[in-house]
C-alpha cells in the first residue's frame, strides 16, 4: 500500500511539472536555504527555485561586502540546484569565489590598455599569414591568421572571405531534400547558371535557351524567369517566352546597345539572396547545416526553416547594422578569439574584451587606427606619435590647441613621470598644526644674541673650552 502510494506521488510528480518542496536538509545549506523561502508543502515551479537561490546567494555575499558579476552568480546558483550542500561547505565555497574573484582583479591604476595591447600584439607576430579552407567545408576558403585579426580590428565593412554558417531547425534541417531546398532560395542563381544566352542580330533581340534539368534542381519555373527579367529596370524591351526559351527585345536598334543588353540580361538575379555566391550543405550529428560564400544576415534570418538564434555571419559590421551594437561586441570577442585560437595561441579573453568595449564603447563600431580610436585621441603629442605627425601638429598650432599631458605617450615624449602606478599617486605635504609649532619653539628655544651652540648644550664655559682645546690649533 505505502509502495502504491509512492508511486503515485513519483507519477503526479513527473507528470504535472512542479515538484513539492520537502526539506531533507538544514536551513544552512544550499536546498535548506532555498526551502526557507517557500512555505512547506507550496508547489514550486524549478525556475523559481532557481530565482530564489540567485537571489539568496546575492545577498549572502552582500553579507560579505562583497559583490560579484551575473555570470559568476549564474554560474554558482547552476552548481548549487544540483548539489546539496552543508552550511559550512555552502559558506567555504562562497568565501572561495570572492577570494579568487578578487585576487584576479586589476590592480588599481594598471596599465590595463598597454597590458592587452602587448598580450595581442606578441602572439600576432606569430601569426600565419595564409589563408585556409573553413572547418570541415573543404570547398570554402576564409582568411585566417594575421590578416584577419587585422580585418577585425580595422573594423572592416567587408571581410575578405564573408561567410556565413546558417544551422536548420530541427524538422528542416532532419531532411536533406528540404535542406537542399532551402540552400537553393539562399544562393544566387543567375540567368546564366540556368540557359545559355545567344544574339539574334537579325532581330535585334537577345534570346535564352533555357536548360530545364537545372530549373527543375533549383525549383525555379519559366514564369519566374520572365517575371525576374521584367522586374529589371535596365530592361526596356519586350519580354517573352515560348517552348523553353525566353527572347528579350531590344529597346534602341544599335549593336551597342545590344550587346549592353546581353550583358544585363547574363547577370540578372532570378532566385537566391544578393551577396551570397555559393551554399554547401554539410551533414552534423544535430542535422544538416547550410554554408555560405557570402552574407546576407537580413535576408537569411526572413527564411523560414533557418534557426535564426544559431546563425552566424563573420561580417561584424553586418552584424552590427542588424542587430546593434552589443552584438557586434560579442561578435568581435567571439571572431577575435577564435582567430587567435585556431594558430594555437592562448591569450586571456579579458584583453580582447577591452578591445570591443573600446571599439563599440561609442554606440558605433569604431577602427583602432588614425581613422578610429587612435586618431580621435585627446592629445596632440599621442596622436602625433601614432601617424602623420607634421599634419596633427600643424594642425594643433594653428588652432591653439592645448595638450593636458594625461595619458602614457605624450608624458613619455616630454620626459615626465606617466601617469599609472606609483606615477598617478601624488604626494602632498601636510604642514603641522599650530600648537604643535608652539610646543617645538618652547622645547627648543631660538638662540640668544652672542649665545653659542656649545653653551645652550651644556658645554658652556672657559674651563670647559680650554679642555676641549682649539680645533684650529689641533688641525695644525
Amino acid at each position: 500500500m505505502a509502495k502504491a502510494r509512492a508511486a503515485s506521488r513519483k507519477k503526479q510528480a513527473t507528470t504535472e511539472g512542479p515538484v513539492t518542496v520537502a526539506p531533507k536538509t538544514s536551513r544552512g545549506g544550499t536546498k535548506g536555504r532555498v526551502e526557507g523561502e517557500f512555505s512547506k508543502g507550496k508547489r514550486v515551479t524549478r525556475s523559481e527555485k532557481r530565482e530564489a537561490l540567485m537571489q539568496t546567494v546575492r545577498n549572502d555575499v552582500k553579507k560579505m561586502g562583497h559583490e560579484l558579476p551575473l555570470r559568476l552568480l549564474e554560474k554558482l546558483v547552476d552548481r548549487f540546484m544540483v548539489v546539496d550542500l552543508s552550511p559550512k561547505d555552502y559558506k567555504r565555497i562562497l568565501e572561495l569565489t570572492v577570494s579568487n574573484f578578487e585576487e584576479h582583479q586589476i590592480d588599481p591604476t594598471e596599465s590595463a590598455g598597454i597590458l592587452a595591447a602587448q598580450s595581442i600584439g606578441e602572439p600576432g607576430t606569430q601569426m600565419t599569414m595564409r589563408t585556409f579552407h573553413y572547418a570541415g567545408v573543404a570547398e570554402v576558403n576564409v582568411t585566417l591568421g594575421l590578416p584577419r585579426l587585422i580585418e577585425i580590428v580595422d573594423a572592416r565593412r567587408q571581410p575578405s572571405t564573408p561567410i556565413m554558417e546558417i544551422p536548420l531547425k530541427r524538422k528542416y534541417g532532419k531532411d536533406e531534400a528540404t535542406a537542399r531546398r532551402i540552400a537553393s532560395e539562399i544562393e544566387v542563381t543567375t540567368l546564366y547558371d540556368i540557359a545559355d544566352i545567344e544574339t539574334d542580330i537579325i532581330n535585334m533581340q537577345v534570346v535564352a535557351q533555357l536548360h530545364l534539368d537545372r530549373m527543375e534542381r533549383k525549383g525555379i519555373k519559366v514564369e519566374d524567369v520572365v517575371d525576374a527579367l521584367g522586374k529589371n529596370k535596365k530592361i526596356k524591351g519586350e519580354v517573352t517566352s515560348s517552348k523553353g526559351q525566353v527572347t528579350i527585345k531590344s529597346g534602341e536598334t544599335s549593336y551597342k546597345s545590344l550587346q549592353a543588353l546581353v550583358d544585363i540580361v547574363r547577370i540578372t538575379k532570378v532566385k537566391g539572396l544578393l551577396g551570397i555566391q555559393r551554399a554547401i550543405l554539410r551533414q552534423t550529428p544535430e542535422g544538416w547545416i547550410i554554408y555560405s560564400e557570402g552574407s546576407n544576415l537580413p535576408g537569411v534570418l526572413e527564411l523560414e526553416g533557418v534557426d535564426s538564434k544559431r546563425v552566424n555571419t563573420n561580417n561584424i559590421t553586418e552584424i552590427f547594422q542588424v542587430l546593434g551594437i552589443e552584438a557586434a561586441r560579442n561578435a568581435v570577442i567571439f571572431e577575435a578569439y577564435r582567430t587567435l585560437s585556431e594558430q594555437g595561441l592562448t591569450v586571456d579573453i579579458r584583453h580582447i574584451m577591452l578591445i570591443a568595449d573600446i571599439m563599440t564603447n561609442g554606440g558605433d563600431l569604431k577602427a583602432i587606427g588614425r581613422h578610429g580610436i587612435s586618431g580621435k585621441k585627446s592629445s596632440i603629442l599621442a596622436r602625433a606619435a601614432f601617424e602623420i605627425t607634421t599634419n596633427h601638429l600643424l594642425k594643433a598650432g594653428i588652432i591653439g590647441e592645448i595638450d593636458p599631458l594625461a595619458g602614457v605617450a605624450e608624458n613619455i615624449i616630454v620626459g615626465q613621470p606617466v601617469t599609472l602606478g606609483t606615477g598617478a599617486v601624488t604626494l602632498v605635504y601636510k604642514p603641522p598644526a599650530a600648537e604643535l609649532v608652539k610646543k617645538a619653539q618652547e622645547a627648543y628655544p631660538p638662540l640668544k644674541p652672542h649665545e653659542s651652540p656649545l653653551e645652550v648644550a651644556g658645554i658652556g664655559g672657559e674651563e670647559e673650552t680650554a679642555a676641549i682645546g682649539d680645533p684650529l690649533a689641533q688641525s695644525e
